[in-house]
């Protein structure tokens, strides 16, 4: 189960709202998500808020690159790696308008690269963090990574595949829709995770 930390709002006006677009390194046509992200989070509640709106599972190692510096999880125990739980998306990320990257599962390298486009105070009524907008469906884990992905896709509606069969025992009957985002669906996940409840 998640671990619950917190959701803020516009009560502590000194806080920053980070909008990001995470968008998913060589997707084509692009998969993408748009967040609003208090700046006081951690880098691991950032994981955390990639995790939920891309849908994975959080089942594979990850790391964030940010300034020639990388940050991640310390139970992994990466060498030269810096503790993501140490450190806030303010003292870390760069101005509007640059980039930083998040990677995904060493296997399938599922790398994101993450817009930082403006940053803003608290607006009165929301909460945060939050999913503005988004295309397409987040890849299934353990597919492959993309080239992967779009093999899968490819044998999964051709029945004349030869992989037609394979990944329709992998995948099993529930159908995939690689358009299919619900950015409401994100949300209520993102409220019911980041309670405001420390």
């Amino acid at each position: 189960m998640r671990r619950r930390r917190f959701l803020s709002d516009q009560s502590d006006q000194s806080d920053r709202i980070y909008q990001l677009k995470i968008t998913l390194r060589h997707s084509k046509p692009p998969i993408w998500r748009r967040v609003l992200v208090p700046g006081s989070m951690t880098l691991e509640d950032l994981h955390e808020i990639i995790q939920i709106v891309m849908g994975w599972e959080d089942d594979h190692l990850h790391e964030f690159e940010i300034g020639g510096k990388s940050y991640s999880s310390a139970r992994f125990q990466l060498d030269d790696v810096y503790d993501e739980s140490r450190v806030t998306l303010q003292e870390v990320a760069p101005p509007p308008g640059k980039q930083f990257t998040y990677i995904y599962d060493f296997g399938d390298w599922w790398e994101h690269v993450i817009k930082v486009e403006d940053v803003f105070p608290p607006q009165p009524g929301q909460r945060y963090p939050q999913c503005i907008g988004g295309r397409r469906a987040a890849p299934p884990e353990d597919v492959g990574g993309m080239w992967g992905y779009y093999h899968f896709l490819e044998a999964l509606n051709n029945p004349e595949h030869p992989d037609h069969e394979h990944f329709v025992d992998w995948w099993g009957d529930e159908p995939f829709d690689p358009n299919a985002f619900d950015p409401e669906e994100v949300n209520e996940v993102l409220q019911e995770v980041f309670s405001e409840e420390r």
